[in-house]
């Protein structure tokens, strides 16, 4: 017998998504509340990591993820300037076992299409369109109120509903997401002839500028720059921008700025940090991923440790027979010290490049997280 029987999730990304998929296939009823009004359709990609790879597999959508993205085996350091030479050639850890490539790119619609089929597949009811707006707990579970309206009384209420989290507010978790002084510029395109993994630059006038393939002809490419307040620029203007920053950059960047001045899109945000201490829940509500912690993509964990989340929680939630102190401390204990670790190395990577520290260890602490993540959370 599973601890819950009606779950509630907020928010119908990777992370609520992957809780809906495990939680369904147990036989749980499950009703996922997204405030978008439908999948996106547009969007940039996903570095996924070895560890997001296995989750995958576990969710069953392994085969649709590795046919609808591109896989590929370590990673490429160039040089700035004329001819942008490959300086190193570093080989990738397989986190998710041997079973799995070590690293995989794809886009983030294709993503949200394939856990959505998969959770709907198994039985969620996923409801877009619809936002979470009140939250009353009592011995017989959760109230949700749903646009003002009750949606009913569940179990469980999962609040996987993103970095700006409405769940964590209403349940009175305090912790918000601060910025880390980086911002980044991000473009969906044509993946050249002589790209076939990721490839960073490091120095030029960019703290990073790189790439990552999603397909057999598609990337999406990346310029990480100091934060600035990017929130009145028109799409030509970001394009523009996004254009002029690279031109330190040769090589395969010569064809990612033509794709972008013929109407690539080009979007911004700010790295951001947070950590929620433990607990993660009051009462019968927790938050998992993004609600939970958010970190800089310089490690490319941020979809993994969400999935990680997504799993622990439904493994815990199908083998207990209640909801109780024992399952959430033991919920607590596999996961925020993993998701400080990964929080804290992303932040670091980051701020020795503000620091301009040269003689920072980078390639020490990205392995010290791939060992990490390598074991299971």
């Amino acid at each position: 017998m599973t601890a819950v029987q009606r779950v509630a999730i907020a928010g119908a990304g990777v992370a609520g998504l992957a809780s809906a998929i495990f939680l369904a296939r147990a036989g749980v009823d499950v009703d996922v509340f997204d405030a978008q009004p439908s999948l996106p359709t547009r969007g940039s990609g996903i570095t996924l990591q070895g560890n997001a790879l296995r989750v995958f597999d576990e969710l069953g959508v392994w085969d649709e993820v590795a046919a609808a993205g591109k896989a590929f085996e370590g990673l490429n350091l160039r040089a700035p300037g004329p001819g942008a030479p490959v300086v190193a050639a570093l080989p990738d850890l397989k986190t998710g076992g041997p079973d799995y490539p070590s690293t995989m790119g794809m886009s983030r619609p294709d993503l949200a299409r394939i856990l959505l089929a998969a959770a709907e597949k198994n039985g969620a009811h996923v409801h877009f369109g619809r936002r979470v707006t009140g939250v009353e707990q009592s011995d017989a579970g959760v109230e949700l109120t749903v646009d003002g309206e009750s949606a009913g009384v569940f179990d469980l209420l999962i609040g996987a509903d993103g970095l700006h989290s409405t769940v964590r507010e209403i349940i009175g978790i305090r912790v918000v997401p601060e910025q880390t002084g980086m911002g980044i510029w991000r473009t969906f395109v044509s993946l050249p002839a002589d790209v076939d993994r990721s490839e960073l630059y490091y120095g030029g006038p960019m703290y990073i500028a790189g790439y990552t393939p999603t397909g057999d002809d598609t990337m999406y490419a990346f310029l990480v720059e100091k934060a600035e307040d990017r929130s009145g620029v028109s799409p030509e203007d970001a394009r523009r921008i996004m254009v002029e920053q690279s031109r330190a950059y040769d090589g395969p960047w010569n064809s990612i700025r033509a794709d972008i001045e013929a109407g690539a899109d080009a979007n911004y945000t700010w790295f951001t940090r947070h950590l929620v201490d433990a607990p993660w829940n009051r009462g019968r509500a927790v938050v998992i991923g993004d609600a939970a912690h958010s970190c800089p993509p310089t490690i490319a964990q941020g979809a993994a440790q969400g999935l990680e989340d997504a799993a622990v929680l439904t493994e815990l939630l199908v083998n207990r027979d209640a909801v109780d102190p024992a399952l959430w401390d033991e919920f607590h204990d596999r996961r925020i010290a993993r998701a400080s670790a990964i929080v804290d190395a992303s932040v670091q990577l980051g701020q020795w490049q503000l620091d301009g520290v040269r003689d920072a260890d980078m390639g020490g602490l990205m392995f010290r997280v791939a060992q990490l993540t390598a074991a299971r959370a």
